[in-house]
């Protein structure tokens, strides 16, 4: 029980002055995309109907539904922010698929309502070292289509909610220890494009909150939690105990800091094609007349995840977004890899329908890092044209990972199409103050004062015109 202890103990803890720049500023580019991604979400499949039943839920009003309004108790509120967050699926993440931020700026916005309000600082901090717990354990996992979202964040979500309900270390013990309870999900949501997908974020915001709420109450929970015989490591890491890698450099370096922000609103694992053909197309001035056939390799994990032949299913968007296919005769056809083109009406037009069945995927073993298999978001990409000649291109590193980081202005830039296409969706903000806020945050008496920033008005019904 070390481990945990010491774990508890860290986040607990911590100060905002003992957190290095560079981490503090990862968290501010994580909530800026956030807050984008929720605005953008809004208007997405499911995200109406789960706020519809939130409110139908009812109960004491703590926490506010972004971008619709009202309040509900904060553990709803959080789901349904949560899920409008991770609905366009262009948030933030780390290999092998795990989102955070998408949970966590949701559960602390949340909980800093439900507390009475709290510090910019406190807020910051509250979210590097809940995300670093979550990374650290993400990194010695082993998933084999566990959804790492639904096992792994609900830890960084627990964290977030017991920092800001000032749980003390031994209570923080007892919330992660009923996190690890509460953790699951399957990647075959995102196989059979459900909007399951989204929804299982929300539930990690959802027990992240339950969890510290319960332990604050004296729920206590199995403290082997990470070392038990039945504990986290025998679960999702097939018995190989690594407890120095969960503790080491704990407080001095960052695993949080290999975070992933992502160039297109896709899947992780569908970057690197994407980056490839539109690098190629450029270099080549490829146009989608010119191609015979494109042939992709991946990495086995990224294959099994985003590689299947390219149907739509019950939802285009979702099934759009989790397809190296679909991303590729997009990207190529439009030049460009933006949210709308993940709408309905840009899914099933006949001409990326025809180009993507040109695109063939194939696994790797090669491709795969031999020390944590899968964990590669690299493609190797071959496009035969018809006068019989084969361009070939290979990304290692996609835009926005770690390696090839974007700028600050693209930061800005990406959030900014966000709040455009939520305009386009009858959801109208001013992105320039969120902005500046976001800045400046470690100055903000009270992050409340974020959330009418957050409350836009509803002009179009929540009907995407983009």
């Amino acid at each position: 029980m070390e481990t945990e202890k010491k774990l508890a103990e860290y986040v607990s803890q911590t100060r905002f002055e003992d957190l290095p720049r560079q981490s503090v500023q990862i968290i501010k580019n994580v909530l800026l995309t956030v807050l984008g991604t929720t605005i953008a979400g809004a208007s997405a499949d499911g995200c109406q109907a789960l706020v519809d039943q939130v409110r139908e839920w009812g109960g004491k009003g703590e926490a506010s539904i972004l971008v619709y309004g009202g309040k509900a108790p904060a553990h709803a509120a959080a789901l349904a922010n949560s899920t409008m967050a991770r609905a366009l699926d262009y948030c933030d993440a780390m290999v092998p698929g795990m989102h955070v931020g998408s949970s966590s700026v949701p559960t602390a916005l949340a909980m800093a309502e439900l507390a009475g309000g709290c510090s910019g600082k406190e807020f910051l901090a509250a979210l590097v070292v809940g995300t670093e717990l979550a990374a650290r354990i993400n990194a010695v996992s082993i998933y084999d289509g566990f959804d790492p979202t639904g096992v792994c964040s609900v830890f960084a979500a627990t964290v977030i909610a017991g920092r800001l309900l000032r749980l003390d270390p031994k209570q923080m013990l007892d919330a992660l220890a009923l996190a690890y309870n509460k953790a699951g999900g399957s990647f075959q949501s995102n196989i059979d494009g459900s909007l399951a997908v989204r929804v299982i974020q929300g539930f990690v915001s959802q027990a992240g909150i339950t969890c510290a709420q319960l332990a604050a109450r004296g729920i206590t929970g199995p403290k082997n939690f990470l070392e038990g015989i039945y504990g986290y490591f025998h679960l999702y890491a097939k018995d190989r105990f690594n407890a120095e890698a969960l503790t080491q450099g704990l407080g001095k370096s960052f695993e949080m800091d290999q975070t992933l922000f992502k160039k297109y609103p896709s899947c992780g694992c569908t970057l690197a094609a994407t980056d490839a053909i539109l690098e190629l197309a450029e270099e080549k001035a490829l146009v989608p007349q010119d191609i015979e056939a494109i042939h992709i390799k991946v990495p086995p994990y990224n294959y099994k995840l985003t590689g299947a032949q390219f149907e739509i299913g019950e939802n285009p968007k979702v099934s759009a977004q989790f397809s190296i296919q679909y991303c590729v005769a997009n990207a190529l056809l439009r030049k460009s890899a933006k949210l709308h083109h993940f709408d309905e009406a840009c899914v099933r037009e006949p001409s990326v329908m025809a180009l993507a069945r040109m695109v063939r995927i194939s696994p790797d073993p090669g491709m795969a890092d031999a020390d944590r298999p899968g964990f590669s978001l690299a493609a190797r990409l071959d496009a035969t044209i018809k006068s019989g000649h084969t361009y070939y291109k290979a990304v290692d590193v996609p835009r926005g990972a770690p390696g090839n980081p974007m700028t600050q202005e693209e930061h800005m830039e990406r959030f900014r199409d966000c709040v455009n296409y939520a305009n386009k969706c009858g959801f109208t903000v001013n992105p320039e103050k969120i902005i500046s806020m976001i800045a400046g945050l470690e100055a903000v008496a009270d992050v409340r004062s974020l959330i009418p920033l957050l409350s836009p008005q509803q002009a179009g019904g929540g009907v995407c015109l983009a």
